[in-house]
């Protein structure tokens, strides 16, 4: 009989397996139902997934691509500024006024930094810089391939961040301005006319402050790719720019007189007790600045710990009532509109208006006398006749042409102005006060150039203080061109410069302390004393003196105002003729020699 074969069925069970099943399994879909579910689920997800990725990608390529493109720069591309060459001041002899010192500005690459260094880096550079580390360890943790840590350290301490020999720290050389020393201790030549330029190479208050825009140049740039680790990889022309360097300025100023009038300055101001004070020179025809001295200065090379209080340019900035020196202005108004003549005779005494009488400073009434003594004189009654005789309207119109209450347009920053008020509220008061220096206010720079307009032929001129702009590439030069205008008759004008030589020559004239031996009778000027108002009332133990003038009286070749401010000397010696007039001798004689003058 023959032997029978178990089940497959069977075998499986005996074995322990579970049965075929019957129904042949489709994958792991259940059912056509199932399948299509779960089809569905999977369509969806693939299709969240691209939009999210597309989301992503509009947001990486479009939303975020400048913020990324900046990121990734300055990751890569390391930029350093090649400062420009600031331009270069010369006096009117071609002498260099402002010298060129190398310094050198710190820089660091923090990404060559490691991390776990960063304080004991910090520390030891701080310490060498004279700063707070926490500002070094905050540059250091910058994303930056470059980082300024100081600018404008000197050689010795250059030398000692060498030494440290620590890996991403550099130096960058660049030349910084020097002002030379006066002969005045503790400070520079020519301060409050120079200025100064400050750490960020901005040109501070004077002559830098007003031209930095031309002086400073325009400053280069190099670019540099660098790879992870900061290796450079790449320096690409095209993103290199070259610096323009800076205009070069050839100034009127003569250091020889300068020189000598800071030395001047400072005796008059010594021997007057003035509180302050300056002296201004100018070339008669061109205006030309050829000194400008003064008192307060400063030393520009320690500009830094110098009050801002020292800065301030009193010949520009500072308004006050320039007194009996005014009368040069009433004077040639007078002459001009043929209300007076030298020899024009009236019977001279105090005159009262609107209550106030006012006396001349003698309190003298000098009876019948001629206009000629009235300016030698430098009697206040005297020149309100002056300016009755011309009328009003003629005396304001000629304070106007003279430039008194507009600015002179002077080349230096800082200059202010009271315009003069309208003349409809002016007073009867007002008009006499005016005709010799009070109730009207100016700067000296004003009364300088109001000065030097007798002095030129009665064409006013502007003061400037740059002669010439020189281009540092091509040496090309261009003249600085003032502005003029004649403000009086020549003939009017000639006839004054005569009268102003008999203040100083005839026995009766104020200017005696500013003649000069052999030059009498060729010298030209006029003295001023200005009571200061204090809470409206004038006090004569408040004064500003003065003395202005010209040489050679027929054909100047400069005019001087010396001005000193408050002198605290006995009230009967607070005159300009005795305080400022020597001052404007003593530094005449050494023009007079210097420029090889002649009568």
């Amino acid at each position: 009989m023959p032997t029978m074969q178990p089940s497959r069925s069977r075998i499986s069970q005996e074995a322990g397996l579970p049965p075929r099943p019957r129904t042949p399994v489709r994958g792991w879909f259940r059912s056509e139902h199932d399948h299509g579910k779960r089809s569905s689920k999977l369509i969806a997800f693939f299709l969240v997934c691209a939009m999210v990725l597309v989301a992503r990608l509009v947001d990486l390529q479009v939303i975020q691509a400048k913020q990324l493109s900046a990121l990734a720069k300055a990751e890569h591309l390391s930029s350093v500024v090649v400062p420009a060459q600031r331009g270069q001041i010369y006096d009117s002899q071609g002498n260099l006024l402002v010298g060129d010192t190398t310094v050198y500005d710190v820089f660091a690459d923090p990404a060559l930094v490691p991390a776990h260094d960063r304080v004991s880096t910090a520390r030891s550079i701080a310490k060498v810089l004279g700063i707070s580390p926490s500002s070094i360890e905050h540059q250091l943790a910058l994303p930056l391939q470059f980082a300024y840590l100081a600018k404008g350290v000197s050689v010795t301490t250059k030398d000692k961040l060498e030494s440290l020999n620590i890996n991403g720290l550099g130096v960058l050389p660049r030349e910084e301005q020097t002002y030379v020393n006066s002969p005045i201790k503790g400070t520079t030549f020519a301060a409050n006319l120079l200025g100064f330029v400050n750490a960020n190479g901005q040109g501070q208050y004077g002559l830098e402050q007003y031209y930095n825009s031309i002086l400073k140049g325009t400053p280069g740039r190099e670019s540099a790719f660098t790879d992870l680790q900061g290796n450079p990889i790449m320096l690409s022309s095209l993103k290199n720019v070259a610096p323009n360097n800076g205009t070069n300025l050839k100034l009127g100023l003569d250091s020889t007189i300068q020189y000598w009038a800071e030395v001047d300055l400072m005796k008059g101001i010594q021997f007057a007790h003035a509180q302050s004070g300056m002296v201004l020179v100018m070339d008669t025809h061109s205006g030309s600045i050829k000194a400008w001295a003064e008192e307060p200065t400063y030393n520009a090379n320690q500009y830094a710990t110098t009050p801002e209080s020292a800065f301030k340019d009193i010949a520009i900035s500072n308004l006050y009532e320039p007194g009996s020196i005014m009368k040069v202005v009433t004077f040639a108004g007078g002459l001009n509109t043929n209300a007076i003549t030298p020899g024009y005779t009236f019977n001279e005494g105090p005159v009262t208006i609107e209550g106030q009488t006012i006396h001349d400073w003698d309190n003298k009434a000098h009876g019948w006398i001629t206009m000629q003594k009235v300016l030698d004189m430098s009697l206040n009654d005297g020149a309100i006749k002056v300016g009755q005789l011309m009328g009003d309207n003629a005396f304001y119109d000629n304070l106007a042409n003279f430039g008194i209450g507009s600015p002179t347009g002077i080349d230096l920053a800082g200059e202010v102005h009271a315009p003069l008020p309208p003349q409809s509220t002016w007073s009867p008061l007002r008009y006499a006060e005016a005709t010799f220096g009070q109730s009207v206010v100016a700067t000296p720079v004003e009364m300088l150039a109001a000065l030097n307009a007798v002095a030129n032929g009665g064409v006013w001129v502007q003061p400037h203080v740059v002669d010439q702009f020189i281009n540092p590439n091509t040496g090309a030069k261009k003249n600085f061109v003032p502005i003029t205008r004649r403000v009086i008759s020549a003939q009017a004008d000639a006839t004054l410069r005569t009268m102003m030589t008999g203040v100083i020559a005839n026995s009766d004239g104020e200017g005696f302390d500013a003649r000069i031996p052999g030059w009498v009778g060729y010298e030209a000027g006029k003295t001023g004393t200005a009571s200061v108002a204090v809470n409206g009332v004038y006090s004569n133990s408040l004064v500003i003196v003065s003395f202005g003038g010209f040489i050679p009286a027929a054909n100047p070749r400069f005019t001087m105002l010396v001005v000193l401010n408050y002198p605290n000397v006995p009230s009967s010696e607070a005159y300009g003729s005795l305080l400022a007039a020597p001052v404007w001798k003593q530094l005449s004689e050494v023009i007079i020699n210097q420029w090889h003058l002649t009568p």
